[in-house]
Formats: C-alpha cells, sequence, structure tokens
C-alpha cells in the first residue's frame, strides 16, 4: 500500500481539527483507489474498472465518523463562529465607548477655557448732594436779598438799589408801617408794610412762593416790584409815590 504523507510546508503549520478530518479523507481515498487498481482482474469491465469508490468520512485518527463527531463538529464551529462574532461586536462597543470617552474629554477641555468674566458695571455716579437751602437774615437787607431771588425766578425786574431806596421813603424800614391818613385810609383801604401796599393790589400782583400775607415783608416787597414792573417797567423806575 503506497504511503501518503502531508507536504514539508504543511506539517510545519499548525493543523486545526477541521485540516485533520480533509487529511484523513484525502489519505483514505488515495488508499482506496490504490487498493482497487492492484485487487482488480484484468478483465473487468471496463464500467467497473472506472466506478469510483465510496469514500466516508473519517475522523483525526484514521476511524469513520459518528453521527456524535458530526454533531460536536458541528457545535464547535457554530461556537467558534458565536465567539468571532462576540469579539468584534466587543471590540466594536470598546471602540466606541473610547471615542465617546474622547469626545468627553474634549468637550469637557473647552469647558474648562470658560470666556473671560465681563467687566463689572461701573457704579452710576453718585447724585450730587442737594444743595441746602439758601438762608436769608431776618433784617432788611435779607428781605430785600430774598425777594430779588424770587423776582429773578419770575423774572421780574428791579435792582437791589431801586428797593431800598422805595422802602425808605414809603415805611423807613418797617413791615409794620400803616398809613391811615391818605386817601386809601378813608377809603377803608389804607396802604401798609415796607412799600405801602394796599390789599387789593396786592391780592392781583402776590407772587407765587411768597406768603399771602399784605405785611409780610418778602411778600409785600415781591408784589411791589411786580405791580411797578408793570405799570412803570422796573420798580427802579420809581421815585415818589406810586
Amino acid at each position: 500500500m503506497p504511503g501518503f504523507t502531508l507536504p514539508r510546508t504543511v506539517r510545519t503549520t499548525r493543523i486545526t481539527r477541521a485540516h485533520k478530518i480533509s487529511a484523513a479523507v484525502v489519505a483514505s481515498a488515495s488508499c482506496a483507489a490504490a487498493l482497487a487498481l492492484t485487487a482488480a482482474p484484468s478483465n473487468a469491465e471496463t464500467t467497473a474498472a472506472h466506478a469510483p469508490a465510496a469514500v466516508k468520512p473519517v475522523s483525526a485518527n484514521g476511524l469513520p465518523l459518528t453521527a456524535k463527531d458530526r454533531a460536536d463538529d458541528g457545535t464547535k464551529d457554530q461556537q467558534l463562529a458565536s465567539s468571532l462574532t462576540t469579539g468584534l461586536k466587543v471590540t466594536a462597543v470598546a471602540k466606541q465607548g473610547h471615542a465617546a470617552k474622547q469626545a468627553a474629554d474634549r468637550s469637557a477641555d473647552r469647558k474648562v477655557i470658560a470666556a473671560p468674566k465681563a467687566a463689572a458695571p461701573k457704579a452710576a455716579p453718585k447724585a450730587a448732594p442737594k444743595a441746602s437751602p439758601k438762608r436769608y437774615a431776618n433784617n432788611l437787607d435779607g428781605w430785600i436779598r430774598e425777594s430779588l431771588d424770587i423776582m429773578k425766578s419770575k423774572r421780574i425786574p428791579g435792582s437791589y438799589e431801586g428797593l431800598h431806596r422805595n422802602i425808605m421813603r414809603e415805611s423807613s424800614g418797617n413791615p409794620n408801617a400803616v398809613n391811615d391818613w391818605d386817601i386809601n385810609a378813608i377809603n377803608g383801604i389804607p396802604s401798609k408794610g415796607l412799600l405801602q401796599v394796599i390789599q387789593p393790589t396786592f391780592n392781583t400782583y402776590h407772587v407765587s412762593g411768597t406768603p399771602h400775607k399784605l405785611t409780610d415783608p418778602v411778600a409785600n416787597i415781591t408784589a411791589a416790584a411786580n405791580y411797578a414792573a408793570h405799570r412803570y417797567g422796573s420798580i427802579d423806575n420809581v421815585n415818589s409815590a406810586y
């Protein structure tokens, strides 16, 4: 019986179970062919000489495969395929997890580089302290100066000199002076105050912001200056009874 040996390159390669089975099948087929050639008679029919020999699958040890062997081989092949599939899935999941981690790291790095904080808004400038009310002396000088400030805000013409001059002529600077002898007194409406104003005139030319009292020094001066501005253009133009 001729022997069958594997090529040198095959013998040095790791042979799996499937390789062993294939090699055994090939070897068995070769042996069966050789036996058929030697045992066949010379006068055998041509069709018999060329008929292929029946080949049964064998195991790695050269024995015919049993049903159990075939079942085991199928199971192992399925297990091998399943193992390969599982390995590929695990590798793919691991790669996805690694990519997700890298993306998360990049996102965290971007968050660390925060935008510079906006400059704090400048504090609103403090409001200028309110000026305290101007104070005037409670005398003729103070009354004239306070009246002049009111006249200026109301655009009533007049000067310190014009007011002082007429006051000294009319009442000598006495805010409670009363004329009880002239025509006005005879008519029952005597002239009163620093600039000797009768009540109807005071009521008509009273300036808002001053007391509504005829003998009040500031109210009397301001109302008289307002009357003189309407009739003479300014208190400065008055040099006698008006």
